[in-house]
């Protein structure tokens, strides 16, 4: 007895079979029967054949062209060219090449570097399309030229980031991106300037309310500890204490501090500025800035 036969006896009374998803499924009990693979493009005319091929046929870039013509010394079965068939394909391939906008070559090398950076930290499909589309624009307006792409690449994720706020820090990208933070800093600007106002896109930093959440969950703190390190850093704002000029990540993390110090569940000063990625100089600065506003004796 085949699979299939096995299959088919381990199935509902009455089995309706087909493709969803690539595999080949019955509707009424849900049993996979086999794994349904479509290896060449496959044309649909309705949208019942669009809605049934669009998850087992290959995906076209949305940008250059289908075909590439490679330079190498063999055809696509493997075969060696000839002489003459060789010299052929070199042709055309400068010929295509040549007809191959600045732009196009541009979105090749950069499609794969931000699905990488996104696929690395998570991100979801909406905030990726964003930020593929702000780079697009960028890149049109030729503001990458003589620039680093990865740096507008990592601008634009962050952008994408901080008009859903998603909770990642910019150290946390050009991490990912394997890129210096100044780079990126230097191309987000020219994004706030030059791309923004067009898209009507505001742009907000990420504040350190959010901060404290965010490094609460990744310590593991209890969600009482994180509203009083909350609490902490909104009294001490409100009496006086000026959030200009300061790094967020100082703020939350010194608030974090002074919340769990008196509880069971209290962090060095080492922890919090290794996971906030800051100086303990600059944390205990900020401690002692939160500590006399509110006026805590810890």
């Amino acid at each position: 007895m085949n699979y299939k036969e096995q299959t088919e006896e381990r199935c509902c009374e009455n089995p309706c079979i087909d493709i969803r998803g690539g595999n080949n499924v019955c509707l009424n009990c849900g049993l996979v029967f086999e794994v349904h693979l479509v290896e060449n493009e496959r044309r649909a005319y309705s949208n019942e054949e669009i809605e049934k091929r669009k998850q087992t046929e290959p995906r076209w870039r949305d940008f250059g062209s289908r075909t590439v013509l490679s330079t190498s010394k063999m055809d696509y079965k493997g075969n060696y060219l000839n002489a003459e068939k060789k010299t052929l394909f070199l042709r055309l391939s400068k010929i295509q090449n040549s007809l191959i906008s600045g732009v196009e070559r541009n979105f090749w090398e950069a499609k794969p570097k931000m699905k990488q950076i996104v696929s690395k930290l998570n991100i979801p499909e909406y905030i990726h399309e964003i930020a593929w589309k702000i780079y697009t624009i960028a890149a049109k307006k030729k503001l990458t030229m003589g620039r680093s792409i990865d740096g507008f690449i990592t601008a634009s994720i962050y952008v994408a980031i901080r008009m859903h706020e998603f909770p990642k820090v910019l150290e946390e990208i050009s991490d990912a991106a394997m890129i210096n933070r100044k780079i990126v800093i230097h191309a987000l600007s020219l994004l706030v300037r030059g791309i923004l106002p067009e898209l009507n896109i505001t742009y907000k930093p990420i504040s350190a309310k959010q901060l404290i959440f965010k490094f609460g969950n990744e310590l593991g703190l209890s969600m009482d500890i994180q509203k009083n390190a909350l609490k902490f850093l909104s009294n001490s704002l409100k009496k006086g204490l000026t959030s200009i000029g300061k790094d967020p990540k100082g703020l939350a993390a010194s608030a974090i501090y002074l919340a769990a110090k008196s509880t069971e569940e209290k962090k060095t000063q080492t922890e919090l500025a290794e996971i906030a990625k800051i100086t303990e100089v600059t944390l205990r600065t900020r401690i002692k800035e939160i500590r006399d506003r509110i006026g805590l004796n810890l």
